[in-house]
């Protein structure tokens, strides 16, 4: 039975045991989110219980065996309570030990309690106790009451003579000796090795203090009205405004959230009684508090409660339990609701929670029969039937099915089957191998580096670690947010695109100082950035236009022509092709700027590497079988990505620049006429030597003089440089004298700067982070300490050399938080990544514009 509170308590100043009033010296630093909360109810003036918080100091001092004078916190309880211990860390997702209810209860007490709420009541309540204080802090084995038959008196005593028995001595009766064994049980099991390890997990440091807070007991049980249960005001799946939560009468704690068959519905509903109508008056009280709570606190709230024969108490609040489409929702409604700024709405959303809002993911309540996991390259789920080569996905596309592409790992020629394919898994691989930024760039799910399945292209076969054999049309699903990939056909939740979230997403736009742009390589993908609206296009990547089966043939002639001559004639066929392929991408963006990197591949990439594709090119090319596998011999390379590509290959073969360019540039003039003036931005790649850039920009600027006399037309153009070579960014101020932008490529910087192929580096990459080489897989995570200094020392070059110019990244890292903010301390301009990646990078600048605004993150 709950009493009144009391006064000029002796621990009311006591900053290490306080009584918990609303001037306390309370800090959710020095005594947990739980304590904190519970002063700021009680500032709110709700019926909340006698509570006293213990500090962290404390508790830890406690784990070392200093038990501070227990004596006082019973005393400043009411005479005859009874009390329950709960954990406050400094975030309640970091836990702590389970909560233990009804200390102080003993034989005595037991028998007023019979007389006050009844003996079946106060039998529960004891045994209760025993059983909770037997197996959390005495540390028994709970099978010692496996025996215990029946209820009430009898219950109870089997309980005390099982734990009499076990402990050779009788149950403690002194409240005092019952809570200091309490407070040291759960003082030593936050100290304990599994619990640190478990929320450091959870990202908390690895000495974070843990507090407790004692409260007054409210039964729930007894005569009259009792019970207890949880309330909140929104849908934790999907932050729609509903009353949500469970009651159970007759229950203590959050036993009503233990799925017993008996929890009343809370709001009046057909299917069964409800609390709104067995106590009308404590449910609208209740639901009045939750409101306040969510104005006053500034935040949606889970109130925990019970009712005590028929009148209301409140024993907690927490925040909200919340999916990631939920916390979009919610904190644009309190924002919308004026209890927080739009922009405190923005910091309440983690970035990386709106991954799950652009993909379809596999529902959270899904069974997964997971067969294999690697690197989570492209985020998103999809199903499908297994096929295992671009050819195959194609024709499964055209028949209307959904297929998972699997492959060792793809290739330039794989685009077609991936823009076919439902999702990819590929055996090797890395975050930024190529299956990986085109899936990201597409917004395909993606698994690579699964090296725990055994690929069996032949066979056409996948083997699982534990035997099973899935075959060529089985139904797979790949998890690219998880890593997972699973057998069947597991429950979906579609992305949630809606206006809350696009609203979200114009408060982002408006708070943010750096700015975003997508890579975008064909017209949907720059659908898709433009749909986001991304500042512009940040890097097309020309290469990927040229494996449309009607160019390939094109190219691949090209590429044996012996003669200046032949290439010109096979790239004038490729020309209204490209021309096309920018003219629509101008079209799109509405005079947005288009970032477009000329050819940067070596040439055998474009030709077969099986007998069958070789034989195939002979016919086409009407050569020798011989000659042509002759020739792809000599084109072969030990190590092509420090090969012939790139600017290397502008300037020794320099017609197929010229050709892009005088695409470029007719496409420029085309799109302008009828939209907003295009200002073309041209970006030469891997170049390492100023006189590279100083041979291209002759040409480029030949080709443009040409094309404004023939078309009798007037445009300008960027001409920049994609830094790729730690050289480059070495050489900056060289460079920088021709050059409208420098754009760091960062995946070739960083496969440059720690030479490692970032295609092989999945194999031991997490070993390499488990053994603290490296801190971070450093295609995933920026190096700021290595590549990261290339490009400070680059963009501070490059400024000394000409202050005006635009500075970027453009690699897969451009997405990630964390780089942003290095970009944004270095100064650069913006930041480029996949269309998909666009809302997380640019809700990361908004962020980050905010706390240095206001000086830190708000609280």
């Amino acid at each position: 039975m709950l009493h009144l509170k009391p006064k000029g308590a002796a621990v009311q100043n006591d900053p290490d045991i306080t009584l918990v009033t609303p001037t306390a010296p309370i800090k959710n630093e020095t005594h947990g989110g739980r304590a904190k909360c519970l002063q700021r109810l009680e500032r709110l003036d709700l019926p909340v219980p006698c509570t006293v918080a213990i500090s962290f100091d404390t508790v830890q001092h406690i784990a070392e065996g200093q038990m501070p004078d227990i004596s006082k916190i019973v005393e400043v309880m009411p005479k005859g309570a009874l009390m329950c211990v709960r954990p406050s860390s400094q975030d309640p997702d970091w836990g702590g030990p389970g909560a233990v209810l009804n200390i102080g209860i003993n034989n005595e007490r037991f028998e007023d309690y019979v007389k006050s709420i009844g003996e079946a009541a106060a039998a529960a309540l004891y045994t209760r106790f025993v059983q909770s204080y037997a197996v959390h802090v005495a540390r028994l084995d709970p099978d010692i009451f496996d025996n215990v038959v029946g209820d009430g008196r009898s219950a109870l005593a089997q309980s005390l003579h099982a734990y009499e028995a076990e402990m050779d001595e009788q149950f403690p009766q002194d409240p005092a000796v019952q809570l200091g064994a309490v407070l040291r049980s759960m003082a030593r099991a936050w100290d304990g090795t599994s619990a640190r390890l478990l929320r450091q997990a959870k990202g908390a440091p690895a000495d974070a203090g843990l507090g407790l807070v004692v409260q007054e007991m409210a039964f729930g049980v007894g005569t009259g009205q009792c019970g207890s249960g949880v309330l909140q005001l929104v849908d934790s799946d999907t932050g729609l405004r509903q009353i949500t939560g469970r009651y159970l009468s007759q229950s203590q704690g959050r036993d009503a959230l233990q799925g017993d068959q008996d929890t009343l519905y809370l709001t009046r509903d057909p299917r069964g009684p409800s609390l709104e109508e067995i106590a009308p008056e404590a449910f609208e009280e209740l639901v009045g508090y939750a409101k306040l709570m969510r104005e006053r606190l500034r935040a949606e709230m889970q109130v925990e409660f019970v009712i005590e024969d028929g009148k209301l108490h409140i024993l907690d609040g927490v925040r909200v339990a919340r999916s990631s489409r939920a916390s979009v929702r919610i904190a644009v409604a309190l924002a919308d609701d004026q209890i927080i700024p739009q922009e405190e709405a923005l910091m309440r959303v983690e970035p990386r929670a709106l991954v799950e809002l652009l993909h379809r993911q596999i529902d959270p309540g899904a069974e997964r029969d997971v067969i294999g996991s690697g690197i989570a390259a492209s985020p998103g789920a999809a199903t499908g039937k297994i096929v295992f080569s671009a050819a195959e996905a194609q024709a499964s596309k055209s028949r209307g099915e959904n297929c998972i592409l699997v492959r060792h790992e793809t290739t330039p020629e794989d685009i077609r089957g991936m823009n076919a394919a439902a999702a990819v898994l590929t055996e090797r691989g890395g975050i930024t191998s190529h299956a990986a930024v085109i899936g990201r760039g597409m917004g395909l799910p993606c698994v690579v580096g699964a090296s725990n399945l055994r690929f069996n292209l032949k066979e056409k076969q996948l083997v699982s670690a534990d035997g099973r054999v899935l075959n060529a049309g089985d139904e797979i699903t790949i998890d690219g947010s998880s890593g997972e990939v699973l057998v069947g056909t597991p429950k979906m939740q579609e992305a949630a695109l809606d206006d809350t979230f696009n609203r979200l997403m114009s408060w982002a736009e408006e708070a943010a100082d750096i700015g975003v742009r997508a890579n975008a390589d064909t017209p949907a993908d720059a659908v898709t950035a433009r749909n986001f609206n991304a500042d512009g296009i940040g890097l097309c990547r020309t290469e990927h236009m040229f494996f449309d089966p009607g160019r390939l043939t094109v190219m691949r002639e090209m590429i044996f022509a012996e003669s200046t001559e032949g290439r010109r004639a096979a790239l004038e066929r490729l020309l209204p092709m490209q021309r096309e392929d920018f003219t629509q991408l101008f079209t799109i963006m509405h005079g947005r700027p288009v970032c477009i990197r000329l050819f940067d591949p070596p040439l055998h990439e474009f030709l077969p590497h099986d007998r069958a594709g070789q034989r195939e090119l002979a016919d086409a090319l009407d050569l020798p079988l011989s000659k042509v596998t002759r020739r792809i011999e000599m084109m072969s390379e030990y190590n092509p990505m420090l090969g012939l590509r790139g600017v290397r290959l502008g300037v020794t073969v320099p017609e197929i620049y010229e050709m892009q360019a005088r695409a470029i540039f007719e496409a420029t003039v085309q799109a302008s006429r009828d939209n907003d003036p295009v200002v073309p931005e041209i970006m030469i790649p891997l170049v390492s030597a100023k006189r590279e850039v100083e041979l291209v920009k002759t040409s480029v600027d030949a080709v443009a003089a040409a094309v404004r006399t023939e078309l009798d037309a007037s445009f300008s153009y960027r001409l920049g440089v994609m830094v790729e070579t730690p050289r480059a960014a070495l050489r900056a101020n060289e460079i920088a004298q021709h050059c409208a932008f420098l754009s760091f490529g960062t995946n070739d910087l960083t496969q440059m700067t720690y030479g490692l192929s970032r295609d092989d580096a999945g194999r031991f990459m997490s070993d390499y982070v488990k053994q603290g080489v490296f801190a971070e897989d450093p295609f995933h995570v920026l190096d700021f300490d290595g590549v990261g200094e290339l490009l400070a020392l680059g963009a501070e070059r490059g400024r000394q050399a000409q202050p005006g110019i635009t500075l970027s990244i453009c690699g897969e890292h451009g997405g990630n938080p964390d780089s942003i903010s290095f970009c944004r301390n270095a100064g650069f301009d913006y930041v480029s990544c996949s269309p998909f990646r666009v809302p997380v990078a640019r809700l990361a600048a908004a962020q980050l514009a905010i706390s240095h605004k206001i000086g830190g993150a708000w609280h």
